[in-house]
């Protein structure tokens, strides 16, 4: 065997590579682990009780029309799918590497932590893609059974439940590279995106009279709102951007509500996923202080 051949076989996988083998391996994790069985199951519960409440007792604020079904069913539900799917899949994906000291094994190979941190955060979104999938699909056939037609509006709300998810798993990331704890991380996460964020954007619409349009859990609102008729106004008096209450202005007079609500929801977590996504890398690539496991 000649040199080259010994090289050619030794050759470090592109980052590209490193990225989809990162994945692979991880997506295998959440499967072996129970993880996304244990949140499918969830998912499945959740949908099987929403599916006897409806069929049994027939509440007339669902079945008034396909938007009230929509909206009562998905619009209240998929936000809180969708935590549970950062929690669940991002909350110990980066400090359990430290907590399991499971790091090292990956350190003294040839491959980036960046690729690792994207494989990861890819594996995570498939994952929870995929929760979400079913949950919609659940919805959509519950729907079909009590009206023709499947309202265009739920296309849109599941593409921004889509944004808000890749937000979440963003932060999600972030906060599980800043701790080393698995459980103060899964913990922080639960508890900003559960409570604390909700009292942060009561506090600054109420006591400031400003729209929270920065508040990731503010902009998601819009997952059920765009399913409501009529459109919901804004919760404050005065807004940062064009359309809130505050003086109109020429987009405000050719855009309604909705489209202003949607465009700067776009808008607003994109930044979100995009900032801590590439803090959660650069804390990620902090060195592993603490000594290898023997």
């Amino acid at each position: 065997m000649d040199k080259t051949e010994i090289g050619h076989r030794n050759k470090v996988p592109s980052s590209l590579a490193q990225v989809g083998i990162t994945m692979k391996y991880t997506l295998l994790d959440y499967v072996r682990s129970r993880r996304f069985f244990v949140l499918l199951t969830i998912a499945l519960i959740i949908s099987a009780v929403l599916t006897f409440v409806v069929g049994y007792y027939r509440p007339e604020s669902f079945l008034a029309t396909d938007l009230s079904f929509y909206s009562g069913w998905w619009g209240n539900i998929a936000t809180y799918v969708i935590v549970l799917s950062g929690i669940f899949f991002g909350g110990n994906a980066i400090s359990g590497e430290f907590q399991n000291k499971t790091g090292y094994f990956g350190t003294p190979n040839p491959i980036r932590r960046s690729s690792i941190y994207i494989g990861k955060w890819l594996s995570a979104l498939i994952a929870s893609t995929v929760i979400l999938g079913v949950f919609a699909a659940i919805t959509v056939g519950n729907g079909l059974y009590y009206f023709p037609t499947v309202p265009s509006e739920f296309g849109l709300s599941l593409l921004f439940a889509w944004f808000y998810l890749m937000a979440v798993l963003g932060f999600t990331f972030f906060f599980s590279s800043l701790f080393k704890s698995s459980s103060m991380s899964i913990l922080v996460t639960a508890i900003l995106f559960l409570f604390a964020f909700n009292i942060i954007q009561l506090f600054v619409a109420n006591l400031s009279q400003i729209e929270p349009w920065f508040v990731l859990t503010y902009g998601a609102q819009i997952i059920g709102n765009i399913l409501t008729v009529p459109y919901p106004p804004a919760t404050s008096v005065t807004s940062l951007r064009p359309g809130g209450n505050g003086p109109t202005s020429p987009l405000s007079t050719q855009l309604s509500q909705r489209d202003l609500q949607s465009w700067g929801y776009i808008s607003s977590s994109l930044p979100h996923w995009a900032w801590c996504s590439s803090k959660g890398r650069s804390l990620h690539k902090r060195p592993l202080k603490n000594k290898p496991p023997d």
